[in-house]
């Protein structure tokens, strides 16, 4: 994996930990950005250290899903089985799906295979295998949606 691409996944894992922060805590987003930028992305943690973060693009998806996230979590309520709403998603779960929504719906420069993979291996950073299918069942059906 090159240096772009590794800046590009550790944005993404970071974008799901601040969205999961704010979704929790209500951090405004100037704050929660500015957080992450000083004290959480590309960090040295527990003598791993920790791949430093594209930030653009950290800040984009971030910003992106804030701005966005009443139309994505309506198109994540379409893909999801029936009886099941995104208030029974676990907390980790939505942000994941929520990223990865954003991404194929507004980053047409990142290739539908790629978001849906990144997300994958996000989610199997949080979860097993069922989840991390699971992620790839629902944003394959975004993508082709969106991405028609």
């Amino acid at each position: 994996m090159n240096a772009r691409s590794t800046a590009r996944s550790a944005a993404r894992l970071g974008a799901v930990q601040a969205l999961y922060q704010h979704q929790m805590e209500g951090t405004a987003q100037a704050r929660l950005l500015d957080e992450f930028h000083h004290h959480r992305l590309g960090q040295v943690i527990e003598e791993e250290e920790y791949a430093e973060a594209d930030v653009d693009f950290f800040d984009d998806i971030v910003g992106g899903v804030i701005a966005r996230k009443d139309e994505i979590d309506a198109k994540l309520v379409e893909k999801l089985a029936d009886g099941w709403t995104l208030a029974r998603l676990d907390k980790t779960m939505l942000q994941i799906l929520r990223c990865g929504t954003y991404e194929l719906m507004a980053r047409a420069d990142v290739p539908t295979g790629t978001a849906i993979g990144e997300y994958i291996d996000v989610a199997k950073a949080f979860f097993d295998d069922r989840e991390a299918k699971f992620v790839n069942g629902v944003l394959d059906a975004v993508g082709k949606d969106v991405r028609s």
